[in-house]
């Protein structure tokens, strides 16, 4: 194996590694944002681990909020940021951030690639799928090769530009800044600070 081939392995397996960590975080995102936290759910986000990096902080924190919260504090933490009496502190849809709406033209759109893409709507989710965590779910997929095959970063970025970048920065800039949030709070560095992560990474792709 010559110099030359032996770099471009090593490269493609560095890539694959960077993918992998980038599905993991799309899918923590998914799961944190989903639904109400109870505490086996509590008990897994304790294992994040984190580094010195202000991302890796971040997880650090929302471990460490995760194993000092009550799970009763935690489900009513999530109900009044996200539900709520008729409305959540916080929307976490698209359609809403991007029109001012429910079930808007990005609903729309978004139903439209979900169906070119081979992404099938899962059975008894009653919410839209332009929910932040449908989102970072589809991302995770479309890396992962859940749906067809690994997309390509082409794919990838198309799909992070036209449905993901517009307004998630924002919603998780949002959910940082919530009054009802201590345990999103960290979840909400995270969101955000992945999201300039990508839009960086994609830029660097051109």
């Amino acid at each position: 194996m010559s110099a030359n081939a032996g770099s471009l392995k090593q490269h493609e397996a560095t890539a694959a590694e960077e993918d992998l960590l980038r599905a993991g975080v799309y899918d923590v995102l998914a799961s944190v944002f989903r639904r109400e936290p109870d505490a086996g759910f509590l008990s897994d986000l304790q294992r994040l681990q984190g580094d010195d990096t202000p991302i890796g902080q971040a997880f650090a924190a929302l471990a460490a909020r995760a194993g000092s919260i009550d799970p009763t504090a935690a489900r009513h933490e999530y109900g009044d940021l996200f539900i709520g009496l008729g409305r959540g502190e916080l929307v976490p849809y698209g359609s809403y951030y991007l029109t001012g709406f429910l079930n808007e033209k990005p609903l729309a759109v978004l139903r439209d690639d979900m169906a070119r893409l081979g992404i099938v709507r899962q059975e008894g989710v009653a919410e839209p799928e332009d929910h932040i965590a449908s989102l970072c779910e589809m991302m995770a997929g479309l890396i992962r090769g859940r749906f067809l095959e690994p997309a390509p970063v082409k794919l990838q970025r198309a799909f992070f530009e036209r449905h993901l970048a517009p307004w998630a920065g924002h919603f998780f800039s949002d959910v940082e800044a919530a009054k009802s949030a201590d345990l999103y709070r960290p979840a909400g560095t995270i969101g955000r600070l992945f999201m300039e992560i990508e839009t960086a990474a994609f830029a660097m792709e051109e």
